[in-house]
């Protein structure tokens, strides 16, 4: 049984002239212990599918339709109340810039504290320990002096290895990281990447990564959703993925990596940008950018097929697996 499970996820924001589709009937699977990557170019829609899951979407956005199975339970019309028993206890979420994620005016102590008084039965005392225990498990120095610091006080390393930390405090079942390294220099990257790694294996907990980084991806997780215009245009295992990319978005980001091309050469690149969702093209959103569209592609927006182990959708994949073109409305 998966541990969580979303099916034909959509989400909308009503804006004052219309209404816009940000994600459109996404669905895919994490297993307990499972890592799952999100990857996509700014405006895919990655983010939004973390703040759904979390249900954390603020007017004027909003969850149209689909499920969210988390643990058995369909945690889309969960009310406030029922949704905090969730949030940090059983499903935790590093964000993007840790200054805004960590309170200014409070303590790391206080900060850890609240949030593990605010799920368990704990002393003041008892907190403290476990903070002190968890701020170690993410090999911050000096704990016990750290909980007595504000967050200005720390360096950039140091404030999103306390929030992972926070995120760990009451052993989630999964956690979803948008981006966790956005903010930080290079050279701590890989260690922040390198210790996440570390506690989702060792403490056996689901991971959803979202990044634009395919190397990132590549090193870090088990199955790869490619994210385009708000749908999930490929997935399957990572490796599979990275070494043998079937849908042209995909192929462009891979041969977009600065790896790829030789030294003095210009880097490649996708054509175009990522459509607004509010002007999407008809058919294929990609196809304005893709360099084997066909007139179907302008016309009808293709399924996700399953060949093997990977879904894909794109007409012209689906031909090259002896699939016909289907004729139907987008």
């Amino acid at each position: 049984m998966s541990l969580l499970s979303v099916r034909d996820l959509t989400v909308k924001f009503a804006m004052r002239d219309q209404t816009v589709t940000a994600l459109n009937q996404i669905s895919f699977d994490v297993r307990r212990g499972e890592r799952l990557g999100i990857v996509g170019e700014s405006g895919a829609g990655k983010s939004i599918t973390g703040f759904a899951l979390m249900n954390l979407l603020s007017q004027p956005g909003y969850i149209d339709s689909g499920h969210v199975m988390f643990g058995g339970e369909d945690i889309v019309r969960f009310s406030d109340a029922q949704m905090r028993r969730i949030r940090g206890n059983r499903m935790a979420m590093i964000f993007q810039d840790p200054m805004v994620t960590l309170n200014p005016v409070l303590t790391i102590g206080q900060q850890m504290v609240e949030t593990l008084r605010a799920h368990r039965k704990l002393s003041r005392a008892e907190a403290e320990q476990i903070s002190i225990l968890k701020l170690r498990e993410v090999y911050i120095p000096s704990p016990e002096e750290r909980l007595e610091q504000y967050p200005h006080e720390l360096s950039g390393g140091m404030r999103q290895r306390i929030v992972i930390a926070i995120a760990l405090l009451l052993d989630p079942e999964l956690i979803i990281a948008d981006e966790p390294t956005t903010a930080l220099d290079v050279t701590i990257q890989a260690d922040i990447m390198d210790l996440l790694l570390e506690l989702c294996q060792s403490n056996k907990v689901g991971l959803i990564l979202i990044t634009h980084d395919l190397g990132v991806v590549s090193q870090m997780t088990e199955r790869t959703l490619v994210m385009y215009a708000g749908r999930i245009i490929e997935a399957g295992p990572t490796r599979q993925i990275i070494n043998d990319p079937q849908h042209p978005y995909t192929q462009g980001l891979i041969n977009a990596l600065p790896q790829q091309t030789l030294p003095g050469h210009r880097l490649k690149q996708i054509p175009g940008n990522m459509p607004s969702p509010a002007a999407l093209p008809a058919g294929c959103p990609f196809h304005p950018r893709c360099d084997f569209a066909v007139d179907i592609c302008r016309r009808v927006r293709p399924e996700i097929m399953r060949f093997a182990e990977v879904e894909i959708a794109c007409h012209e994949v689906s031909r090259l697996h002896g699939i016909p073109y289907k004729e139907e409305s987008a």
